[in-house]
């Protein structure tokens, strides 16, 4: 059966939009101002229900195909008219048209599923940091650092399944007016199915419970994660001394460099949320010739860390927790035990204006155990306690700052230092 244009146009007015079709500019060459329908097929075409035929002519004359139709039903079954007559005529024109919409529907969910395939996020942060230290002597060192980093972050769907991740970092000392490379610091493709997904490439690496001790950075390797209420999660790798910052503590401590550039690491994690408490218990092992040192073993000839880590945190309500962590590394002598007891209050939601949150934390980190934790307040191999805020200025635009006192482990000597961030996210 065919419609004539006629008999569209008047279906299509079910959108409520010709109302306000003064306002609109008509597109189209060969409907004149005073044609009856000018102002609805000006508004229409503005609106993206109608299209014409993309040579600037509407072709007002000629008689449409059913498929044709479908279409500008399509378009205005999208437009969510709150108008429940209209809603009702669009209905019926939905029925009328089932078939040509079943066929049409499947041809754009194959076109979305193929358009826009990377999605871009990112941010842009500018970082105060300042510390002071005091050495065996008691003269006490002062560092300042500016920065501003511009991060990158594309994700590409694959398949319904699999996606593909990215992180870009480029950053500029603001003292020294100083811009380093473009840096790809992560790389992954990344399966998910249900209750199971698997990262394969430089993944992100970190233990599942906030301000956890052990691990933020990332690693080349896999990582698998597996289960409902109880969460496995396995991995497998090597990671690089850099993102260790091993070699900072052993710099100085001993003022020698690390023997090797990469540890293999393997780590299995378990999960449980039973109501409010969450606990968490990981194993780590990792193997490296950088440890064979008189600052990790007194031997000075091992090679493996066995880390051992239990955390647990409990919700008082939506706005207080308490988060509780021990951490042991049974293969070496000195700085081998981590702990962490953190306070939180509410939260800053980025997207939410107004939102913030604050925290008080106690933190000890040994340096052969606490090789790269999630923290930007204490430093490795201190202890001490830090005190933080966060507030969202506006939506995606939030800032946060910390204080850290405390005293470094080698020397029981003083350590502070203030973090201060402005992070803009799109």
């Amino acid at each position: 059966m065919k419609k004539t244009v006629l008999a569209m146009l008047s279906a299509s007015l079910v959108v409520g939009t010709a109302a306000g079709a003064s306002a609109a500019a008509n597109p189209f060459s060969d409907v004149p101002a005073e044609h009856w329908a000018y102002e609805a097929i000006a508004t229409l075409a503005a609106d993206g229900v109608i299209e014409g035929y993309g040579d600037g002519r509407y072709q007002g004359a000629r008689n449409i195909t059913r498929y044709e139709m479908a279409q500008m039903v399509a378009k205005a079954m999208a437009k969510e008219t709150g108008n429940p007559a209209d809603k009702g005529l669009v209905d019926k024109l939905a029925a009328e048209f089932a078939e040509e919409l079943n066929n049409f529907g499947v041809r754009v969910a194959k076109l979305e599923r193929n358009a826009d395939m990377v999605k871009w996020s990112g941010e842009v942060r500018y970082t105060y940091t300042s510390e002071r230290t005091e050495d065996n002597t008691g003269k006490t060192k002062d560092s300042t650092k500016e920065a501003l980093l511009l991060r990158l972050e594309p994700k590409a769907q694959v398949n319904k399944n699999w996606n593909v991740h990215a992180r870009l970092d480029s950053s500029i000392d603001t003292k020294k007016d100083d811009t380093g490379d473009v840096e790809l610091k992560r790389l992954w493709a990344q399966g998910n199915y249900k209750n199971f997904n698997v990262k394969i490439g430089r993944i992100p690496d970190a233990t599942s419970y906030d301000k956890n001790l052990m691990f933020f950075t990332q690693l080349s390797g896999v990582e698998v994660n597996f289960g409902n209420k109880v969460k496995v999660q396995a991995r497998a790798g090597r990671i690089n001394k850099a993102n260790l910052r091993y070699e900072q503590a052993l710099n100085r401590a001993t003022k020698r460099k690390a023997s090797e550039d990469v540890a293999s690491i393997q780590s299995l994690a378990v999960t449980v949320n039973p109501g409010k408490l969450s606990l968490t218990g990981a194993y780590y092992h990792l193997k490296s010739g950088m440890f064979k040192d008189t600052f990790y073993s007194r031997g000075a000839n091992e090679e493996n860390a066995h880390i051992w880590e239990a955390a647990a945190t409990y919700r008082f309500d939506k706005n207080v927790s308490l988060t509780g962590a021990y951490m042991q590394n049974t293969a070496a002598d000195y700085y081998n035990r981590s702990g962490l007891l953190h306070l939180a209050y509410k939260g800053a939601n980025k997207l939410h204006q107004g939102s913030w949150g604050a925290y008080l934390s106690y933190r000890h980190q040994g340096a052969n155990t606490s090789m790269y934790p999630s923290c930007d307040g204490a430093f490795y191999n201190t202890k001490g306690v830090e005190v933080s805020a966060q507030y969202t200025i506006f939506p995606n635009v939030q800032a946060k700052a910390i204080y850290f006192r405390g005293k470094q482990l080698e020397n029981d000597r003083k350590a502070e230092k203030l973090f201060a961030r402005v992070e803009y996210w799109f």
